[in-house]
């Protein structure tokens, strides 16, 4: 599961998206993560030089994810963010949920998660087309087998969905720190899912959960 390239067979059912959906929502996202990106290129080097004099190690991190599924596959890609852990944080412990008040979360990093502004590189894998603004939490490989066998319809909420930087469930649970958390957003991510049966459904939606996101920023709910 090293390769970004690499595809994990899935089964699932399909999700009536209307044409003019998926164009729109694809057109917003490039001209959101262009307007994006640049405003962070404006703020990359104050981040950047926070998080070199806060702690060794570079100053972005990238992950192996899955992505979109398919009628056969789920696609694998590596998203970008802001470093906001130790560069040894999963040495001992191998891959973990993040939890509240994380020792390895850095001084920097918790600002960052805060503010969100941690997933500002993540613009680059929107306009990549690995992602989308708004859509599921993209999931690491190493949890996905575990939450698919545990929450039923786990792997059915991102059918004919990219995941996204910010969702209905993000906006309204945060992160994940247990399966539970993850059960919990499964019924937003298919709630969000249905959203997009209908051009109307899905613009009140976006809209909303666009909202939703500035808020978190702002009043630094993120975590």
């Amino acid at each position: 599961m090293n390769n970004p390239n690499q595809d994990i067979p899935m089964n699932t059912n399909e999700n009536y998206i209307p044409i003019s959906v998926l164009i729109t929502k694809r057109l917003l996202d490039i001209s959101a993560a262009i307007l994006g990106l640049s405003i962070g290129l404006c703020l990359l080097p104050i981040l950047a030089l926070l998080i070199k004099l806060d702690s060794n190690g570079p100053i972005f991190f990238s992950q192996l994810r899955v992505g979109q599924v398919t009628p056969d596959t789920s696609k694998m890609f590596s998203m970008y963010k802001f470093r906001t852990m130790r560069t040894d944080a999963e040495e001992a412990t191998g891959a973990v949920l993040a939890t509240k008040n994380d020792p390895r979360i850095t001084r920097i990093g918790r600002f960052l998660r805060l503010t969100r502004l941690d997933e500002i590189p993540q613009l680059y894998n929107v306009l990549k087309g690995d992602m989308s603004l708004i859509g599921p939490r993209p999931e690491r490989p190493d949890f996905y087998k575990k939450l698919e066998d545990a929450i039923p319809f786990f792997t059915e909420r991102t059918w004919g969905l990219k995941p996204g930087i910010t969702g209905l469930a993000q906006v309204n649970q945060g992160y994940d720190e247990c399966i539970e958390d993850v059960r919990n957003k499964v019924s937003y991510d298919h709630a969000y899912a249905l959203s997009l049966s209908s051009f109307i459904s899905w613009l009140r939606a976006d809209i909303d959960i666009v909202f939703k996101t500035i808020v978190v920023m702002v009043c630094g709910r993120g975590q």
